[in-house]
């Protein structure tokens, strides 16, 4: 899975709220801390100083109750107790002042604070003192984290299904239209995934019946062919004879050629695949186009090895040389086998539109010699099933149609003579 997808960006997003939230709950930890640290020590400094006061006789046993009233400090009398919590306790703060020292001590999870003037002491236990509790902040922390996973999980079991949507586009992109309904409910998603299994059921049946009536249409053909061929043999031989039974042939390999270019337009992967001599290819397409050799001239390793559906990839060949014959001013095509490309050089004036408004079936320019019918269509299709790409371009006048990334089919790639296609490209610069 890319780190860029919503499950990422959600889980990303999720995490940094998380952290975000903990460290705002440790810096308020460490405030409220800090804060009912600074109310203790206000209160002791202010119980302290009137104990001294009272030691110094500056205010009256009166006055000093009733300011001590307010703070629920309790004497400690026990001469044991308090020798155990002097020698026995840990001194946090000490404060010297004129009249005294105060300190405060921890006992046994306790405050006291001793007080001393000359030779007087007092020991003042906290009654109201606990020491600081984090439960309750840590109870916040934990419902706030527990809100924000259960949204996560709500959130990632909603979109869960994006990822069974992508798998059966991946495998409609590929053209296997068995895929499965991914809706698991009746949100947006859901619908989504309803729609798209219900748009490639219909492309499904619409590819079934056409693939039924294009059979049915090669089937119908096929018997008045061969009775026009079985008829044609019964009748003397002589020159029509042979013109009849070759023209019958002609339609016989139209049909199978039909078939072929049906396989390959049907957006199927291919099913036979073998390795084949290039030359081979080539010498099949120049026999389905039936032209003389002496217009076709092949440069490159004709050793080169590929890893194609025969049939297919020479019917791929036989139109692109096909158009070249019929449209070139010398009917003549040079074919370039090079280290990623297969290339067919023309002479003739360049294309009026790119190379993607001609492979659109029945694609037409101003006049005859634009016109290519469903050949580049074909091409195209046959050459996409390879994974390969079509491609044109115009040089020194002449239009070069090539097969480009054939390094994806090629399969004795480090058998390749090099030298052989460095020189192509040397003398095809030049």
């Amino acid at each position: 899975m890319k780190h860029s997808s919503i499950f990422y960006s959600i889980t990303f997003i999720f995490i940094l709220s998380t952290t975000s939230i903990f460290l705002a709950f440790l810096w308020l930890i460490n405030y409220d801390k800090e804060n009912y640290t600074k109310e203790l020590n206000n209160k002791y400094s202010t119980v302290s100083d009137t104990a001294l006061y009272r030691f110094a006789k500056l205010v009256s046993q009166d006055e000093y109750e009733n300011q001590m009233k307010n703070y629920n400090m309790v004497k400690i009398s026990d001469d044991k107790n308090i020798a155990a919590i002097e020698q026995n306790g840990t001194i946090l703060q000490e404060v010297s002042v004129k009249l005294g020292t105060s300190a405060i001590i921890l006992y046994n999870r306790h405050h006291f604070l001793k007080i001393k003037h000359d030779d007087e002491e007092i020991l003042l236990q906290d009654a109201d003192y606990q020491p600081y509790r984090y439960h309750i902040i840590k109870v916040i922390f934990l419902f706030v984290f527990t809100i924000l996973l259960i949204t996560y999980i709500f959130i990632i079991r909603k979109i869960k299904p994006l990822r069974k949507i992508k798998r059966q586009i991946d495998k409609f992109a590929n053209g296997d239209l068995n895929i499965e309904n991914a809706k698991t409910g009746n949100d947006e998603i859901s619908e989504v995934a309803d729609a798209f299994y219900t748009a490639v059921m219909q492309i499904k049946k619409l590819n079934e019946s056409r693939q039924l009536f294009l059979r049915n249409i090669m089937h119908e053909l096929k018997t008045p062919i061969t009775k026009g061929r079985i008829t044609a043999e019964m009748i003397p031989e002589d020159k029509y004879q042979k013109r009849l039974i070759s023209v019958f042939e002609k339609l016989e390999e139209l049909i199978n050629e039909f078939a072929a270019v049906e396989e390959a337009t049907s957006g199927k992967k291919l099913n036979i695949v073998d390795v084949y001599l290039i030359s081979e290819l080539i010498d099949e397409a120049i026999n389905l186009a039936m032209i003389d050799k002496k217009n076709i001239k092949i440069y490159g390793d004709k050793e080169l090895e590929l890893k194609v559906n025969f049939k297919l990839f020479s019917i791929a060949i036989k139109n692109i040389i096909d158009n070249g014959i019929k449209y070139s001013t010398d009917k003549f095509v040079e074919i370039y086998i090079k280290e990623n490309s297969l290339e067919f050089h023309t002479k003739g004036e360049n294309l009026e539109q790119d190379l993607s408004f001609y492979i659109e079936p029945f694609s037409k320019g101003s006049n005859a010699k634009q016109s290519f019918g469903l050949g580049l269509y074909i091409v195209d299709n046959i050459i996409k099933s390879h994974n390969l790409k079509f491609c044109h371009r115009y040089e020194d006048g002449k239009n070069i149609f090539y097969f480009d990334e054939l390094k994806n089919i090629i399969s004795n790639s480090e058998n390749i003579d090099l030298s052989i296609i460095d020189e192509v490209q040397k003398s095809d610069n030049k």
